[in-house]
């Protein structure tokens, strides 16, 4: 069996662990424009000097050798032949496969703000090359807006502040985490954000950049009339999913992305697809979890994506730890429990005895307590005391050997 991976971050790497651990003899190719293994959820500690090339690297140093695999690195996908089995590389080259993984990403997407497409001092915050680009705008940049205020928004935000300079958040969102968090969750972000003195306007947009004859932005102007310095921007708001090489393939996509069941099976059985490239679960986790599960169905021991990782994001800015599972703003019909000490923020939304969503902010130490809750799906109302005391002697029990057992009442 010939196995060919296209993309070499989280979903990718991962695909490729799992098909060696079920498949000791088949062939595994690796495809990836990218010329390193790295991990894009720490870019910004490579951005504020943290952290080198090799450190943001999350495969083993002898990753090809170790799991037997042709890694072929710096050339890009173009395109993909399903009736003959084959894929296309950008110099021409052509691959065979007996099954194919896509897990190709995603990329920056420039929004239609008026001038920004022309402009030269505007990058996004996917890649290294991004960040290359970024540590010079650092040196030279004085007003360096930032579009987006989401975790990557966040993540570019805190690696300039590493480097010392300052920064302008604009957000379409009434606050920052705007998914993740409710409003109360993230003031705790936006007031330690404020105190480094990072800039933040929320419930606005980007209208307009203002260009001189060179195409570079002096100013931005936003959607309520505001103008603001500007001499670079950084682009976070949005990102598009790596299918472009799929036009004419007859394989089936979305408006987000690639389309597959939770077995990873696209609209061909001999290709799957897992990770950012499905333009729906854009979080580390989950295309781990995904690359996995693509990888065992490939190898002819299906599974199915099932848990409620997709649902949880956890953060660390500027010593603020937080988690975030589930809807954390829809409370219609729920029941809300919260716990405010000003210091620290917890909140969980439960319907009919089931967790729905939760909030952590600076003290994460109820989150495996809480993580278990949600995943056996265990009813709270039948606990009686108040929700924040719960603990894991309320559902797990124990057997004689001292190992813990969760049994259904």
């Amino acid at each position: 069996m010939k196995y060919v991976v296209l993309g070499s971050s989280a979903a990718g790497i991962n695909a490729v662990r799992e098909l060696r651990k079920l498949d000791g003899q088949g062939e595994i190719v690796l495809i990836s424009k990218d010329k390193e293994i790295y991990s894009r959820c720490i870019l910004h500690h490579y951005l504020g000097g943290e952290r080198t090339l090799e450190k943001l690297c999350f495969a083993e140093h002898n990753f090809p050798e170790l799991y037997q695999v042709n890694w072929i690195r710096g050339k890009a996908c173009t395109g993909v032949k399903p009736e003959e089995k084959k894929v296309l590389l950008e110099d021409g080259t052509e691959v065979t496969y007996d099954k194919l993984l896509i897990a190709t990403g995603s990329h920056t997407f420039v929004p239609p703000v008026k001038n920004l497409k022309e402009a030269v001092n505007v990058c996004g915050f996917r890649n290294i090359e991004d960040m290359e680009v970024l540590k010079k705008a650092a040196r030279e940049a004085k007003h360096i807006v930032v579009m987006g205020a989401g975790l990557v928004g966040l993540d570019c935000a805190s690696g300039f502040l590493e480097l010392g300079v300052q920064v302008t958040l604009v957000e379409m969102a009434g606050w920052l985490l705007s998914k993740q968090l409710d409003k109360r969750g993230a003031q705790f972000y936006e007031d330690a954000f404020s105190a480094r003195g990072v800039k933040q306007y929320y419930g606005v947009g980007m209208a307009e950049v203002v260009l001189d004859e060179q195409n570079r932005i002096t100013s931005a102007i936003l959607t309520d009339g505001t103008e603001l310095p500007c001499d670079f921007v950084v682009v976070t708001a949005g990102v598009r999913s790596n299918v472009e090489f799929l036009e004419g393939s007859g394989i089936e996509t979305s408006r987000f992305g690639l389309i597959y069941d939770e077995t990873g099976k696209t609209s061909d059985d001999s290709i799957y697809g897992a990770g950012d490239v499905s333009g729906t679960s854009p979080i580390w986790p989950v295309a781990v979890k995904e690359g996995m599960i693509a990888a065992s169905s490939m190898a002819g021991v299906p599974r199915k994506m099932t848990d409620f990782f997709a649902s949880k994001s956890t953060m660390n800015f500027l010593g603020i730890p937080g988690m975030s599972l589930g809807d954390v703003n829809t409370e219609e019909d729920c029941q809300v429990e919260i716990k405010d000490t000003g210091d620290t923020y917890k909140k969980i939304i439960h319907k009919n005895g089931k967790i729905t969503g939760a909030v952590l902010i600076g003290d994460l130490a109820y989150s495996g307590i809480l993580q278990q809750l949600i995943a056996r799906k265990i009813d709270i109302s039948r606990v009686k005391k108040p929700v924040f005391d719960i603990d894991y002697s309320d559902f797990f029990h124990i057997k004689d050997n001292f190992e813990f057992y969760y049994e259904e009442e």
